[in-house]
């Protein structure tokens, strides 16, 4: 189940969710047509559960925010990044597991 504290990133909120966030933000670039999305999302969910209050968990969804997708050069989806101090500090392409999203994440974790 898809967890409620999951930030949904779009054109409007990006700046204020993302740039301006006080901490790590982990963005997971996705569609919902895109099998490998559909197997990280459960995994992102249990972060945003795992890491509240200390970090940010987001999903953009790339079909409905193709200029912040091209922005961030998303070619391939999913695409994983995590901002800090409004810059992408980490980027991956592709399905990870989650010990792998811990591991970039728990970098940028004071």
């Amino acid at each position: 189940m898809a967890s409620e504290k999951v930030v949904i990133i779009n054109k409007n909120n990006f700046e204020e969710e993302v740039l301006k966030s006080d901490k790590a933000v982990l963005v997971d670039f996705w569609a919902p047509w895109c099998g490998p999305c559909r197997a990280v999302g459960p995994i992102v969910d249990e972060l945003a559960d795992e890491y509240e209050g200390r970090a940010k968990i987001s999903k953009l969804n790339v079909d409905d925010e193709g200029e912040l997708a091209a922005k961030f050069r998303v070619m391939s989806i999913p695409t994983i990044m995590i901002f800090k101090n409004g810059e992408v500090v980490e980027k991956v392409i592709g399905a990870r597991s989650k010990s792998e999203l811990i591991s970039l994440l728990d970098k940028h974790i004071d």
